[in-house]
């Protein structure tokens, strides 16, 4: 069975972006590229939202990324998508596929095959909804050391409580550290 696993880089106060959704604040060095590298060799699919899927679609065949950062690019380029939007009224990037209605049933119809884990990279409406009814099984959270003081958090909007297990940690040379975590717990 497949995992679904939620990465997004955060600031030290929960934010995963700024006010007017500015991400320049990340922390990308070669070394995070390496992890990332490492992350898609290990997925059997990318998850998006429309937003987030809008601003990978312009960026990864691009030729500035093609040029810039290749071995990102070809991976982010041939693997399989899924873009989650009602809107929207095609998906033109490389191996991406629409899903227009009830993206949680088709998440978890995915996890219940076999293949590589399924990766939902930034996306927060989408993670919400994934969250909501229970389809992220880990949770990979980049904390770059910087407050930002207003933006939007990454778990805004929940209903109840989430408990966590610490899986593992892994502290970059950037001052990043990335923290893992299971879905579930408890006291």
């Amino acid at each position: 069975m497949r995992k679904v696993i939620l990465f997004n880089m955060i600031s030290l106060d929960g934010l995963f972006c700024g006010p007017n959704g500015d991400l320049e604040w990340h922390r990308v060095d070669d070394e995070f590229n390496d992890f990332a590298i490492q992350q898609l060799d290990s997925a059997g699919g990318l998850i998006f939202g429309r937003v987030t899927y809008g601003m990978m679609a312009a960026f990864w065949p691009s030729e500035y990324a093609l040029q810039t950062d290749p071995n990102v690019a070809r991976r982010m380029n041939g693997m399989p998508k899924i873009v989650a939007s009602r809107t929207l009224e095609s998906a033109g990037w490389n191996n991406t596929r629409l899903v227009k209605t009830d993206i949680s049933a088709e998440i978890f119809r995915l996890k219940q095959q076999d293949g590589g884990d399924l990766f939902v990279f930034g996306s927060a409406n989408l993670a919400a909804t994934l969250i909501r009814d229970g389809l992220i099984d880990e949770y990979r959270l980049m904390v770059n050391p910087v407050v930002l003081g207003a933006g939007r958090p990454l778990f805004e909007g929940l209903d109840r409580p989430l408990e966590f297990v610490l899986s593992w940690t892994r502290v970059f040379g950037n001052g990043n550290v990335l923290l893992v975590y299971r879905a579930g717990g408890g006291r």
